[in-house]
């Protein structure tokens, strides 16, 4: 028990139990898709079981970082205010600097920095969430994720959160060929097939952003409504 009291001390096996109880709650979260497409990148995250008498609307899961960058969260909804709050900081700077969008490789480094300076010092915790990073950049579409130990990874498609048999069904069926409705309708079925629920408009949200455009945007429960009347 005493290897776990302290977020600096390691175990005689070399572990941090700090930080690995961190990555179980992201564990426990809902679950966010993502895929990356030769010329779109696609987030869709499930929201838990909302109760009848809240607004579903108070319950976000998607957030625009810049106009060319979304991210989707699984975890602690306190803690990733307070990293997404950073994440914005951090994007404007960029363009007040060099006057140009950060490079979303770079947000994502320096995220993952400040997850993993609240791993080494003592009287602090580690931040109990994950991330999804989504855009698109001078090198086209990016897909990255970042964990509570301050990892990071880049990806074609993967699942953060309760992932179930969710990337299990990734495995099978993605495809770099899949164009943005096809991409879209995937992620809600391997949503489906991973929780085994009903998928509602106002219990999903599903962020957006291709090569045209460069502008990430959230769809609406009407425009959710049309992509799981397909399923």
């Amino acid at each position: 028990m005493g290897y776990d009291s302290a977020i600096t001390v390691f175990s005689p096996d070399g572990r941090l139990f700090q930080v690995e109880y961190a990555i179980e709650a992201v564990r426990q979260g809902s679950p966010t898709v993502g895929l990356k497409l030769k010329d779109a990148v696609v987030l869709i995250a499930r929201k838990k079981d909302i109760p009848p008498l809240m607004e579903s609307k108070s319950v976000q899961k998607i957030f625009l970082i810049d106009s060319h960058i979304g991210a989707s969260i699984s975890g602690l909804h306190a803690d990733a205010r307070v990293v997404i709050d950073y994440a914005r900081v951090q994007a404007q700077i960029e363009r007040l600097t060099y006057d140009e969008p950060i490079m979303i490789e770079t947000l994502v480094k320096k995220i993952s920095d400040l997850k993993q300076q609240y791993t080494q010092q003592a009287g602090v915790r580690p931040f109990g969430i994950a991330l999804l990073i989504g855009g698109v950049d001078s090198k086209g579409p990016e897909l990255y994720s970042t964990d509570p130990s301050g990892t990071y990874y880049g990806w074609d498609a993967t699942v953060i959160g309760k992932d179930s048999k969710i990337k299990e069904y990734l495995e099978k069926h993605y495809s770099k060929k899949l164009n943005l409705d096809e991409a879209i309708i995937l992620g809600l079925k391997a949503l489906k097939a991973g929780e085994g629920e009903q998928i509602l408009p106002e219990t999903v949200e599903i962020g957006v952003i291709t090569t045209e455009t460069k502008t990430f945007k959230v769809l609406s429960e009407e425009e959710n409504k049309n992509y799981i009347s397909k399923l």
